[in-house]
């Protein structure tokens, strides 16, 4: 296994950076495979997205939701 390890290793040095930056995000993310939960969170983002464009729900700034935030936690 080390010699595997050892090669993969080599051959991905080879890649560029920005390659080696996409291989190991993909690496990454094989780690907390879920199809279910991706699945789920795929369903809810589009539910969130489609109040928002429909106006059934108003987004607000980042700084605003965190000031709420800062605050309720006080």
């Amino acid at each position: 296994m080390g010699n595997q390890l050892e090669l993969l290793e080599a051959e991905a040095l080879k890649l560029t950076t920005s390659e080696r930056a996409a291989f190991a995000q993909w690496l990454l993310a094989s780690l907390d495979e879920d199809a279910e939960v991706e699945e789920a969170w795929a369903i809810e983002t589009e539910r969130r997205i489609a109040e928002i464009e429909s106006g059934a729900m108003q987004a607000i700034p980042i700084a605003e939701a965190l000031a709420r935030v800062r605050s309720a936690l006080k």
